[in-house]
């Protein structure tokens, strides 16, 4: 059996090579589909015989993409658009991209101008996403994103291929879950870096190596014996909390990152998607159960109250809110969750980021003066 920290820095090597990753899935001849941030079906892309391939930007320079955005655009869809006309993501077959906040109503069309060599898929879903009618209409788009990735790929997904993508992800899901929780009970073997590492490389590896070489890591960590790590324990919520320098600022504080409700890590993989059924309805289905973010519909603001839970579960001592700069609806959000923490008498601290910034020392200062008042 390898060690563990032999499979870390594999998951290290993945998670910061993600150019390279793609280079040898083309090498293999697959065809690859890019999906752009949050919610994209990629079940369906599994199904057409394709590999689904994560996109949440780059810690690059914006200078092109700085023609199609403004400059209050969240860095993630700069960079993402940076990525597509710089070359970085070419070899794509399409990239998916869904509708589900206002600046991504725009990223499609300014990636179809500035990107016209990598084909556009609209990745549509209701916005009252739990009715009936809802759950339809959601289904409805999957199957015009079906017929279009048949057009591209030249195979047609039947329901037997997408039910057998829907359980080789939630195999999957159910795995990063664990991992999650194990990396919450050994803090001592999983430092914030490596965990991201870990989330991370699922966005850019085919679903069942990723998944062996994490069911691989879970049962290392799960003889490992009880941790001894005295440090402070937190829970980040937010769109993206893939920052190298944050989480190291994290490390150096010895803080461990007990749970998350941040979109790009468990609130992709916590609901599985229901396993009867028409498979294409269940995948809207799935969109119905999920909570926790800012940019899916949420009245009565249940995501504050998931945050509660979730800090109560993990025995977590403080709430770190990653906030995406330009990200109108996490910052609307901020608002009922702080009045809620505040309530509760959980600690709270606000954390801007972006992927353009070249250093967080006013981010460090928080951190540390939040640690010291937590230790008190």
């Amino acid at each position: 059996m390898r060690e563990y920290k032999e499979i870390l820095a594999e998951f290290k090597n993945i998670a910061e090579n993600p150019r390279e990753q793609l280079d040898k899935l083309l090498a293999d001849g697959k065809q690859v589909v890019g999906s752009l941030t949050y919610f994209c079906p990629e079940e369906l892309v599994y199904a057409a015989d394709m590999v689904p391939f994560g996109i949440w930007g780059a810690d690059i320079e914006v200078s092109e993409a700085r023609r199609w955005f403004p400059a209050f655009i969240c860095s993630i869809l700069q960079s993402a658009l940076e990525m597509g006309i710089s070359g970085r993501l070419n070899g794509l077959t399409a990239i998916m991209i869904p509708k589900l906040c206002d600046s991504l109503k725009c990223m499609g069309a300014n990636w179809e101008c500035a990107v016209p060599e990598i084909p556009l898929i609209n990745v549509a879903h209701a916005q009252n996403r739990k009715m009936e009618a809802g759950i339809t209409f959601t289904a409805s788009q999957y199957r015009k994103i079906i017929l279009e990735l048949e057009k591209l790929g030249g195979k047609a997904a039947s329901d037997s291929d997408i039910s057998s993508a829907i359980e080789l992800l939630n195999k999957r899901r159910s795995a990063m879950r664990i991992f999650v929780h194990l990396a919450c009970e050994h803090p001592e073997a999983i430092s914030p870096k490596e965990r991201n590492d870990v989330i991370k490389s699922s966005y850019f590896m085919e679903a069942g190596p990723y998944l062996s070489m994490l069911n691989e890591l879970n049962d290392i960590l799960n003889v490992l014996p009880d941790s001894k790590w005295n440090g402070i324990r937190v829970v980040t919520t937010g769109v993206l909390a893939d920052s190298p320098q944050l989480l190291q600022i994290l490390e150096d504080n010895n803080i461990t990152i007990a749970g998350d409700q941040i979109l790009q890590e468990s609130v992709s993989f916590r609901e599985n998607v229901p396993g009867s059924g028409d498979p294409v309805s269940a995948l809207a289905k799935r969109m119905a159960h999920i909570e926790g973010t800012s940019v899916l519909f949420d009245p009565g603001k249940r995501r504050a109250s998931e945050l509660v839970e979730i800090v109560r579960k993990t025995s977590a001592q403080a709430v770190i809110y990653v906030l995406t700069k330009f990200c109108d609806p996490d910052e609307y959000d901020y608002v009922p969750v702080k009045k809620l923490l505040d309530e509760n008498k959980i600690p709270l601290l606000l954390v801007e980021v972006d992927r353009q910034d070249t250093g967080l020392e006013q981010a460090r200062t928080a951190i540390e003066a939040f640690s010291s008042m937590i230790l008190k």
